[in-house]
């Protein structure tokens, strides 16, 4: 859940265009400032709004939530490496600073624990 849900999470990184089964994520988007829109409350929220469909979503919002669960399926396997590393900074910043936040997309978008624990003992502590 930890690559994907960042990559869900931030829609920005996420902007993960539809892909072909052996091609890699969209990069359009690897170039935004994952720091800046963690550190935007407002922009924020608007995206777990959007995720937990509790919000309007943006063009973005959208293509993160349609493509969230083949990301967590595939282990993010159609990643960039840009999209791992600000995964890994949302998921981060998510467990530590919005707990609560963090459990509803876990409870949404892994309701059964399948992901959870794989990517739980990859995140830093």
């Amino acid at each position: 859940m930890k690559a994907s849900l960042v990559i869900l999470l931030i829609g920005v990184i996420v902007a993960l265009a539809s892909a072909k089964p052996d091609q890699k994520y969209t990069n359009k988007f690897d170039n935004v400032n994952v720091d800046e829109v963690l550190n935007n409350n407002r922009i924020l929220d608007n995206y777990i709004r959007c995720l937990l469909e509790n919000g309007p979503c943006t063009p973005e919002g959208r293509e993160l939530k349609k493509l969230l669960p083949d990301a967590l399926q595939s282990e993010c396997s159609k990643c960039t490496e840009v999209q791992r590393r600000n995964s890994n900074k949302v998921i981060n910043y998510l467990r530590a600073r919005r707990p609560g936040d963090w459990k509803l997309l876990l409870d949404k978008y892994d309701s059964k624990g399948i992901y959870r624990s794989k990517y739980e003992k990859n995140a830093k502590h």
